[in-house]
C-alpha cells in the first residue's frame, strides 16, 4: 500500500523539477520568440535566475501586433527592460545572443 502511494509522490516531484524551464520556454514563445531560441534561452535562464525572477519573466505578454516567432531578440530585450531588474536583463541579453548564434 505504501509503495502505491509513493509512485504519485515521486512523479509529482519529478514533474516539479521540469516546471520552471517549461514555463519559461512557453512564456518566451508566447512573447513571440521562435521555439528553438525560446528553448535554448529557457535552458540557460533557469540555471542563472531565481524563481522570483523567472516568474517576473513569465509575466511578459505577447507583443501587440506581432505574430509568434516574429519578434527579434533586440525587441525582446527592450521589453525585458521594463521589468527593471538588471540581472534579468543581463541574463536575457547574453542568452539571446548566444542562442541566436547557435540557431
Amino acid at each position: 500500500m505504501k509503495r502505491l502511494m509513493l509512485v504519485p509522490v515521486i512523479a509529482l516531484a519529478l514533474s516539479a523539477c521540469a516546471t520552471p524551464e517549461k514555463r519559461i520556454r512557453t512564456a518566451l514563445t508566447d512573447a513571440g520568440l521562435s521555439k528553438p531560441i525560446a528553448g535554448c534561452m529557457a535552458d540557460r535562464m533557469v540555471d542563472r535566475l531565481s524563481l522570483f525572477q523567472l516568474n517576473k519573466l513569465n509575466g511578459l505578454k505577447k507583443l501587440q501586433g506581432k505574430k509568434a516567432s516574429q519578434i527579434t531578440i533586440e525587441e525582446f530585450v527592450k521589453r525585458t527592460k521594463a521589468l527593471q531588474d538588471p540581472e534579468i536583463l543581463g541574463v536575457v541579453s547574453s542568452s539571446g545572443v548566444i542562442c541566436a548564434i547557435k540557431a
